[in-house]
């Protein structure tokens, strides 16, 4: 079914803290059920291999209509629209983690531990150098402008795992849960991410923050929090907004004027790039332009990758959207789709 409304802006939210070890943070996003956007809580999942990182889907423009790119997990972290999700997910690429030695190693910025012990941290921190909005999907009127990167096409190639069944019953749950639809939360949902996939009740359960300050202004209650003992602020966050990882470890984040638009999915430009994907020069290999591209190159005003859908599902023909239902990825299966932060 094509999808002529545009997905609602994404949500201001805490990320509540890890549940373990060894998970790694899957972002909130809107998708399309029976009866409209309804949100998806991020929340933290254990990946389906060592190695894998999580590429978050994302809503694209084409043809008069707003399709659905699944996300997926692979080698490294293909384009994602430039949409800025948050807590390490700054629009290309991802600034909060790496793979070394069959261990994940955190970035103490952008992930919220909690009471947990994390061995393997290191403090990187995010340099916001532009105005980052919480729009949630790419072209048309309003959306981001950025296009995949040599590195994002290239990773195309890429074998690609679809969202794990823990994550396909967590967007199950949500799409029963009359609550997270926006047209009853006009785009507050009360759960917005969780600890655990699929509980949506109970410790670890966050919702929605409501923005504060000039021009919808990041919420000033924690938005200073920079360690992950403290909890991280979302990808509307001032210190974790578009733009590149500072050159030191230090874990203060500099913001330079960044905004929020509370208001509505309004203009955004490309995110920023993550030049630096590990801690000094001892870390892992650099990242430019945010990594692995998604699943195939499709046409959204530019080359960009054509998953309308999870890998192995029906290609976008007519919309296409993350649905109740759908085995491979959120995209829809007998009706509207999902949104954002």
């Amino acid at each position: 079914m094509a999808i002529a409304v545009a997905p609602p802006v994404l949500p201001v939210y805490v990320q509540p803290p890890i549940p373990v070890p060894g998970y790694i943070w899957t972002p909130g996003y809107w998708a399309y059920g029976d009866d409209g956007y309804y949100w998806v809580p991020g929340t933290w999942v254990l990946p389906p291999a060592m190695g894998l990182l999580w590429t978050p889907g994302y809503w694209g423009w084409n043809g008069g209509v707003y399709a659905w790119n699944a996300g997926y997990w692979g080698p490294r972290v293909g384009y994602y629209g430039g949409i800025n999700y948050g807590f390490g997910y700054i629009g290309t690429g991802y600034a909060g983690g790496y793979w070394s030695g069959g261990v994940f190693t955190y970035n103490r910025t952008v992930n919220n531990f909690g009471n947990v012990t994390i061995t393997n941290t290191y403090n990187k921190t995010v340099i916001n150098n532009t105005k980052v909005t919480n729009v949630s999907y790419n072209g048309g009127t309003g959306g981001t402008t950025a296009k995949p990167t040599q590195q994002e096409l290239a990773a195309a190639a890429d074998h690609h795992t679809p969202m794990t069944s823990m994550q396909t019953q967590h967007q199950n749950s949500a799409s029963t849960n009359k609550a997270l639809y926006a047209s009853v939360n006009n785009g507050h949902p009360a759960v917005a991410a969780t600890s655990k996939a699929g509980q949506f009740s109970g410790a670890g359960v966050v919702g929605a923050r409501t923005a504060t300050g000039p021009a919808g202004s990041n919420p000033a209650a924690g938005a200073t929090a920079n360690k992950g003992t403290t909890g991280a602020v979302n990808a509307l966050s001032a210190r974790q907004g578009t733009g590149t990882l500072g050159p030191g470890p230090g874990p203060r984040v500099t913001n330079n004027a960044a905004s929020l638009s509370g208001a509505g999915p309004g203009g955004a430009g490309p995110g920023g790039k993550l030049t630096t994907a590990g801690p000094g020069a001892a870390g892992p290999a650099k990242l430019t332009g945010g990594g692995p591209a998604g699943p195939r190159t499709a046409n959204f005003g530019g080359p960009r990758p054509a998953n309308f859908g999870p890998p192995g599902g029906a290609r976008f023909g007519g919309g296409s959207g993350p649905r109740p239902g759908g085995g491979g990825g959120p995209h829809p299966a007998s009706g509207p789709h999902p949104q954002h932060h």
